[in-house]
């Protein structure tokens, strides 16, 4: 998928559950937030604890690993079918660029998208809601060259995505709407991202992630 699209996913849910919303809601929800996830260094076969083999270089050479962590960001929506159970769109990305290897400047930028069955055990009136989601997704690792070069008849910049790399994966979040006034909320949230393959640029297919986003609900009541 191209980056275009990854990110227009989103923003076409918005756009769906508004228009349901126009129909029919028992709650239609949109939040956007920051946080940070996690996945350590990976070890490649013939390399050092914690090293991989780096074959960008001319002759191959073993370097250190990186690891996701740094600023995420994230933004989705929900939208209760019933008072209880619903369906949700997210998108998180890292803000930044993070080194990959740096030995020939190379950058990465991962991010993850999903679609979910909501639960809400509690009604959409109370204060306090929690929310439970399990869902499929992918995940997306962009890389970057560090600093702008030329060659022969073409030119790369920071900016532009050298090489992509896309996962399937499996998601579930555990998290609460915390309602500040009638229709704002605040809403931490721990994710957990099983993403295929993953392991071939990380430590693990697993990703814990941990955002705390501020929404609206509309048609609540």
């Amino acid at each position: 998928m191209t980056k275009f699209t990854i990110r227009a996913i989103p923003i076409f849910i918005l756009f769906l559950f508004a228009s349901v919303h126009q129909v029919s809601a028992q709650g239609f929800s949109a939040y956007f937030g920051v946080g940070s996830a996690a996945d350590g260094q990976a070890t490649s076969t013939g390399c050092p604890t914690k090293q991989v083999l780096d074959t960008f270089e001319n002759t191959p050479t073993c370097e250190p690993a990186p690891n996701i962590g740094g600023a995420f960001g994230v933004f989705g929506a929900d939208f209760m079918i019933t008072p209880h159970l619903g369906v949700n769109g997210e998108y998180s990305f890292r803000f930044a660029q993070a080194p990959y290897l740096p030995d020939v400047q190379l950058n990465a930028r991962p991010s993850f998208y999903d679609f979910n069955a909501v639960y809400q055990p509690t009604t959409g009136t109370n204060r306090i809601v929690p929310v439970l989601e399990g869902g499929i997704g992918g995940s997306k690792l962009s890389l970057y060259v560090g600093q702008s070069g030329c060659g022969t008849g073409f030119c790369i910049n920071p900016s532009q995505a050298i090489a992509t790399s896309n996962h399937f994966q499996l998601h579930g979040a555990v998290g609460v709407k915390l309602y500040v006034k009638s229709d704002i909320f605040i809403k931490p949230q721990f994710d957990i991202h099983w993403v295929d393959n993953l392991n071939q640029q990380y430590s693990s297919n697993f990703v814990p992630q941990f955002t705390i986003s501020i929404g609206y609900t509309f048609g609540r009541h």
